[in-house]
């Protein structure tokens, strides 16, 4: 919930672009209302007449614009819910389709989002030595001979053994009085060593939130026995080594891949609940751990940890994992640590540092009764409480140091590619270490293996952050690391400086960021350039940063639904994003821009010939046509093949998806005051010819004047759509039928709003069909020269 923001109400940029052309359209409404008013003179009660001009010209604001935008995103959210290549992709928020055509930057999460969130473990390492997966058979071999009991001593000291069904962490509290070796299996090992694995194998089974569940939903291990007396026999709490139908719970991945580790070493968790755990060691008996305290991983603290007390011996231990960033200062001083950090990081491996601290009873007493005081009280809770655990969290034994794997998706590199072709900058903004940052950003190929990073050096003030960024200035060209701290200080004294710098980068790896500073970037990157930004997440930890976005999309991953419930789209996988984006963002803007431009010509056709008309009357407010043809015009006699255009591709969809380049490509923008005037003058051209013709041409039939104009409009408009359609769909044919239909039905059963004896003479069709030529053909002849001359870029590839 701290990660999440109070969800807005997005609105795409292309409403803010017809809002603007409205605003001129509204303004042209009242001046030529006004220009009418001076022209036919300021006698009687003009200022009535200018409200019955305002009334005449209102077809000029597109009123029904904004119904037809939005059936046409229903349109746009089936298409995108429906596409078979993109399987389970959902649309949430249907107001910015065309947005998706017009994003600049992309930020996405690593884990999960670029990686699968399948966590395997495959390296530990113990101060000593490390082991990797071909060596785990050794690992195992040693934890069996940690719980095995070995031969009675020839010393005195045999008393201090206990058996191996209770052997726990203090199975080897008198190890001093021991040989130096034992044997396992074959051979000798030095007996420090079995101790090592023994403990950090048990700390990794114990410090976690997972829960074991069993398919038949019965857990035979609930029914416990006194585990805090031994047991009188070797086999009194013997119990099947392989229970079926065991799997396990956890809110991330990292923590189970932990346990299965494990479970396959012969240490298994096999029940929990809220006060206990039981594990099995791998002689297959149990061993019991009352949970006192539990303190949960959070994005702020980057740890998590576990104080627990072992029902057999009742010693209580604090168990600790976490980031080598935040436990290098917990634990005594390693000289080991920092080192193998760095090499598992460039092996693409998220490390965890595990640690340890056993606590006495007056220790545990007194930590407990301040935690609980700092928990109850009413101001500073978290400040308190946070005191209470640093005090605690000191000097704390390091055990080991593990390494997990997070492969790829399937098709993140070639959707990388994709989208850095397509002219979109790319910001990764992840948690993890910077050595595995870079790792993976060269493995999914955000940037190319034998690119030239630029790695921020770490700041601690503004001066130093002054001078990093002078020398980041002199190579902006790269592309960029950076860690969360330093990003922090850039963005608090020199936020403008470094946007500019960043935003001229191919692309930026951000490590070790927090949820609040990816929402943050986000809206730097806004204020910065004022571009469509994208944010791709899947977790709970980026639903800022998607609701900060333009728009947002989530995956839905293993830790649950929480991004893909806040986001905008919903997918399964990252490499959907890219046909997302691409296809269904390019077809979305380019019909919507469509779409608005022929509605807005619509109405100012049919105003230009009001305009006209009322001129030649001497600016008289009257309307040339009657309101149920007005009616008539706007919905069933235009508006199937007008919105039919919502079904029109620019480019096939082959093209759009093998090249793209295509999306930076589109020249300019669809929609824009230039693009609109062109419109405008397109309308002006056609109303003039159409009235004028029927006006100047045929005066002697003026009564002949509304019938002629009238139907030389709406064959115009339906000519204009076969003019503006790139790829024909058969229900944009259907609908151009129907609509004649339905006009040409208009005339034989509404004989009062025509000539009935004058339309059905042959006059009548040829000079419609004149005016209709005249108007249409020069704007045919224009665009047939301008493909010839300057064809675009699509054309060129087919």
């Amino acid at each position: 919930m701290m990660n999440n923001n109070e969800p807005r109400s997005k609105v795409g940029l292309l409403d803010y672009e017809v809002n603007s052309i409205t605003k001129v359209l509204f303004a042209a409404v009242v001046i030529l209302a006004f220009a009418m008013i001076c022209l036919k003179g300021f006698n009687g009660p003009y200022f009535r007449y200018w409200f019955r001009f305002v009334l005449l010209f209102s077809y000029i604001i597109p009123i029904s614009l904004r119904v037809n935008l939005e059936m046409g995103r229903v349109v746009y959210s089936y298409m995108i819910q429906r596409d078979m290549e993109i399987p389970g992709t959902l649309v949430r928020t249907t107001t910015i389709p065309e947005d998706l055509g017009r994003i600049a930057y992309l930020l996405t999460d690593k884990t999960g989002t670029l990686t699968r969130n399948e966590m395997v473990f495959k390296k530990i390492h113990l101060g000593k030595i490390s082991y990797s997966p071909e060596y785990f058979d050794e690992l195992s071999a040693l934890l069996r001979a940690a719980y095995t009991p070995q031969p009675p001593q020839s010393n005195n000291y045999q008393t201090h053994k206990r058996d191996s069904s209770t052997a726990s962490t203090a199975s080897f509290t008198a190890r001093q009085y021991q040989p130096r070796h034992m044997r396992v299996d074959s051979y000798e090992v030095d007996r420090d060593s079995v101790y090592r694995v023994q403990q950090a194998v048990l700390v990794i089974a114990l410090c976690h939130n997972v829960t074991p569940s069993y398919e038949n939903g019965s857990n035979p291990y609930s029914d416990s026995v006194d585990l805090s007396k031994p047991p009188i026999e070797s086999d009194s709490v013997s119990i099947p080594l392989m229970p079926r139908g065991i799997t396990y719970q956890a809110s991330s991945p990292d923590e189970v891949a932990l346990v299965q580790w494990t479970e396959k070493l012969g240490l298994a968790l096999v029940y929990r609940d809220l006060t206990t755990m039981k594990l099995r060691n791998p002689n297959g008996n149990l061993m019991g751990f009352e949970i006192l305290q539990i303190f949960p991983f959070s994005s702020e603290t980057k740890r998590m940890g576990i104080i627990v007390r072992d029902q057999t011996n009742d010693e209580i231990m604090f168990l600790l994992k976490g980031a080598d960033s935040v436990m290098s200062s917990i634990i005594v001083y390693s000289d080991w640590l920092q080192e193998q950090c760095d090499n598992m990081a460039r092996q693409g491996l998220r490390t965890l540092v595990v640690a340890k601290k056993t606590l006495t009873d007056e220790q545990y007493s007194e930590f407990e009764t301040r935690y609980n005081q700092a928990k109850c009280s009413m101001s500073d809770r978290n400040a308190k409480i946070s005191a209470v655990l640093a005090n605690l969290e000191k000097d704390m034994e390091l055990l080991c140091l593990t390494g997990v794997e997070d492969r790829l998706q399937e098709g993140v590199a070639t959707t990388l590619k994709g989208l850095q072709d397509a002219g979109i900058k790319l910001w990764m903004l992840t948690g993890d270490k910077l050595e595995t940052a870079i790792s993976i950003a060269k493995s999914s190929q955000l940037v190319k293996k034998m690119q030239e990073f630029y790695v921020f050096r770490p700041v601690k003030n503004r001066t130093e952050a002054h001078l990093e960024l002078n020398n980041f200035h002199r190579k902006s060209d790269c592309p960029l690391v950076i860690r969360g701290e330093d990003l922090e200080l850039c963005m608090k004294f020199y936020s403008t400086e470094f946007m500019e710098l960043a935003c001229q980068c191919p692309a930026v790896v951000c490590c070790r960021c927090s949820p609040t500073q990816k929402a943050e970037v986000v809206k730097l990157i806004q204020n910065r350039t004022g571009k469509r930004t994208c944010a791709v997440g899947d977790g709970g930890n980026d639903v800022s940063m998607i609701q900060t976005a333009d728009v947002g999309v989530g995956i839905v991953g293993k830790e649950g639904q929480q991004a893909s419930l806040a986001a905008d789209f919903s997918i399964l996988q990252f490499s959907h994003i890219y046909r997302l984006i691409l296809l269904h963002g390019r077809y979305s803007y380019k019909r919507s821009a469509t779409l608005s431009q022929f509605i807005i010509h619509r109405g100012l056709i049919i105003s230009t010939l009001q305009a006209i008309f009322s001129s030649v009357f001497y600016f008289a407010s009257v309307a040339l046509y009657q309101g149920f043809l007005m009616i008539g015009y706007a919905t069933v006699y235009t508006m199937f093949p007008v919105f039919s255009i919502v079904l029109d591709k620019d480019v096939s969809p082959r093209l759009v998806m093998r090249y793209p380049e295509l999306y930076k490509l589109m020249k300019g923008r669809s929609l824009s005051y230039k693009t609109f005037f062109i419109w405008v003058l397109i309308s002006i051209y056609q109303g003039g010819v159409i009235m004028y013709g029927a006006m100047l041409l045929f005066n002697d039939e003026f009564i002949h004047v509304v019938a002629i104009t009238f139907t030389a409009v709406i064959l115009t408009e339906l000519l204009m759509l076969a003019l503006t359609v790139r790829t024909w769909h058969w229900l944009m044919i259907v609908a151009e039928l129907i609509s004649l239909s339905t006009y040409l039905l208009t005339l034989i059963v509404a004989p009062q709003y025509f000539d009935e004896k004058f339309i059905q003479t042959r006059a009548f069709l040829w000079k419609v069909t004149l005016l209709t030529v005249v108007s249409c053909l020069p704007l045919y002849i224009l665009k047939f020269v301008h493909r010839k001359i300057a064809p675009p870029s699509h054309s060129k590839l087919t």
